[in-house]
């Protein structure tokens, strides 16, 4: 369920009620005449079961909610309440399956901002997989590409290239490009140094490196693992399950390809440097196509169920 806090202006106070109570899903309705002071206005309460949020917020914004007063959203996490199961029941399709869109554009906005933490974040994964793959090290690699934040632009761009919002796909686009330029440009200052102290060395990057040689050796399997590892990481998002993040972000290999990269770079080897570049990206590809297949198939499927609930509760 979601718990939704709307202030609204008195004169659209009714639209707001009677909106709320025509929409399938919604329960414990409250109206607080003149309590909002900033800005003015009324308060508006109500829980909708979250397959039902996103027809709700649309109208609430159709009514321009969002730009005369506010809307807050949050997922209730435990509801004890017959009303709650009714309401849950009575919507269309199953909670877990929901699209929250407006929670997806703000959640991809946030994550593909190029900020200072995200700049740091790239870069030290790409660090710490430069270490991996020069040490052929399993568990460095592993470890960088669960620290890399990569995956957040890329669910920028496929949300992006569905709901036709060209600055989100630049803002992520921005961030994909800048980020990854800047920590391989680090990386390989970081592997100029490591070679000084000698602690890096060519003859390292050139042995067999039976655990992480396949960074420089793209084929179609490291396709078909992004585009599997895509569509598990929006569905994860849509769903609210961030945990099968964790799952996606050691499934690819875009981090530990642009270290092997810029390691490669920083010793003249061409030949990795392709490679590498070639495995980053496909993976970067296979996510985006996947991630913009799956919304678009959730898209599909949800406008389905919408439009049967509309035309059942017709004939109702």
């Amino acid at each position: 369920m979601l718990h939704l806090r709307l202030i609204t202006p008195a004169e659209r106070t009714d639209d707001v009620v009677r909106l709320i109570e025509r929409t399938v899903g919604t329960t414990h309705l409250v109206v607080l005449r003149g309590a909002a002071r900033n800005p003015a206005g009324d308060v508006v309460m109500c829980d909708v079961a979250r397959e039902a949020g996103h027809e709700l917020l649309t109208g609430l914004r159709e009514l321009g909610i969002e730009q005369t007063g506010s809307i807050a959203v949050e997922s209730i996490d435990l509801s004890l309440s017959k009303r709650a199961e009714k309401a849950e029941e009575e919507a269309p399709g199953e909670g877990a399956d929901a699209v929250l869109w407006e929670h997806l554009a703000d959640a991809t906005h946030e994550e593909s901002t190029l900020s200072v933490t995200y700049l740091a974040f790239i870069t030290l994964a790409t660090m710490i997989a430069a270490c991996g793959v020069l040490l052929d090290n399993a568990i460095l690699i592993v470890g960088a590409m669960a620290v890399g934040p990569e995956f957040g632009p890329l669910a920028g761009l496929s949300t992006a290239l569905v709901q036709r919002a060209p600055r989100l796909a630049l803002r992520s686009l921005t961030a994909l490009l800048v980020g990854f330029a800047l920590a391989m440009a680090v990386t390989v200052g970081f592997s100029v140094f490591m070679d000084a102290v000698g602690l890096f060395s060519e003859s390292k990057l050139e042995a067999p490196r039976p655990n992480t040689s396949f960074v420089y050796a793209p084929d179609w399997f490291s396709f078909v693992v992004a585009v599997l590892a895509g569509a598990a990481g929006t569905l994860s998002l849509t769903s609210a399950k961030s945990g099968a993040l964790v799952g996606v972000a050691i499934s690819v290999t875009t981090v530990p390809a642009a270290a092997n990269a810029a390691v490669a770079l920083a010793y003249g080897d061409t030949r990795q440097t392709w490679g590498s570049t070639v495995q980053l990206l496909l993976n970067l590809l296979g996510i985006v196509l996947a991630g913009t297949l799956t919304l678009l198939a959730q898209k599909w499927f949800w406008t389905r169920q919408r439009e049967r609930a509309h035309r059942a509760s017709e004939l109702a």
